[in-house]
């Protein structure tokens, strides 16, 4: 098992205010740290959230522009500037990777890390590991945009100790071969794991929108998502607007999410227009039944089902 919790970093677009900073979200699981996109100084709010500089880390880039991306070099730096150590992972389109090497040398910073870039060249799983995988999906922006989903495998069912003393089974290998869906043999009977081990444990599903017009497309993408975090630049009032910007309301984040079943709902991405963000929340609520927004530095847990 393993703690998740999102922590937004940046929850403004195209520009900062007073209050909120460049789109940044940061994932903890476990001990690993998946970002998702790198507005400009979000490694500001990544210094205070005290996510670690040396921790293991995955970096996701939705789209190449600057309110997402620009701050990858920011945060590159401060940690080699800490004397990082461990290699990092970045996944994006075939740009990040001239974008970064290119400012580098221009800016002429050195790391003390390794970076890993891995183009993303179409829909589908970004990267897959033993517990969990990230997938992607074109988003619907006006330049090439991915919205991503980390899910997390199905576990085991519990494992019923005391049953499996009922049935006279010593603590070996034995346990560990029930607990992962083997049937058994001991002293001539044979022993189903479904006897001593519970249904399987739902994994958790998040989901980061990045900057889209709403689609069918990402509303199956987002299915059965525990937790789904969209953007929602605007009021219901300027869906004109959002339809010349390529962005999403309030109304269409939710109702998204109404259609892709999504437990909890997380607004974000506001205009710098809106100081007041309640009634954005207001229209959301009224189509999704739980629907909050994100606030710098605000961090939520995701427990398991």
């Amino acid at each position: 098992m393993a703690n998740m919790q999102l922590v937004f970093l940046g929850t403004s677009s195209a520009a900062p205010t007073i209050e909120r900073g460049l789109s940044s979200i940061a994932l903890m699981r476990g001990s690993e740290l998946f970002l998702f996109d790198a507005g400009e100084g979000m490694q500001r709010n990544f210094i205070k959230a005290g996510l670690g500089m040396n921790r293991k880390m995955k970096i996701f880039i939705s789209h190449m522009h600057a309110d997402h991306c620009v701050g990858l070099l920011g945060l590159l730096q401060t940690m080699a500037l800490q004397e990082r150590e461990k290699s990092i992972d970045v996944y994006g389109e075939p740009r990040v990777k001239e974008f970064l090497e290119e400012n580098m040398r221009i800016i002429n910073f050195g790391l003390t890390f390794d970076v890993h870039v891995h183009t993303v060249e179409k829909e589908g799983i970004v990267l897959k590991e033993e517990e969990y995988q990230v997938t992607c999906c074109q988003a619907l922006h006006s330049i090439q945009s991915l919205a991503y989903c980390l899910e997390e495998f199905d576990r085991p069912g519990a494992f019923d100790v005391k049953e499996a003393k009922k049935l006279g089974i010593p603590e070996s290998e034995l346990y560990s071969k029930l607990q992962h869906g083997h049937d058994i043999v001991y002293e001539g009977r044979k022993i189903r794991s479904s006897q001593v081990v519970g249904p399987p444990r739902k994994g958790r599903k998040i989901g980061i929108s990045g900057d889209t017009r709403p689609t069918e497309k990402l509303a199956k993408f987002f299915s059965g998502c525990d937790v789904l975090v969209f953007e929602s630049t605007y009021s219901q009032d300027k869906q004109q607007k959002a339809i010349e910007n390529w962005h999403s309301t309030a109304t269409e984040a939710a109702t998204i999410a109404r259609k892709a079943g999504v437990g909890r709902l997380f607004l974000t991405h506001f205009s710098a227009r809106y100081d007041e963000i309640s009634m954005l929340v207001k229209e959301a609520s009224a189509i999704h039944p739980s629907v909050e927004a994100a606030e710098d530095l605000k961090t939520v847990e995701v427990p398991y089902a």
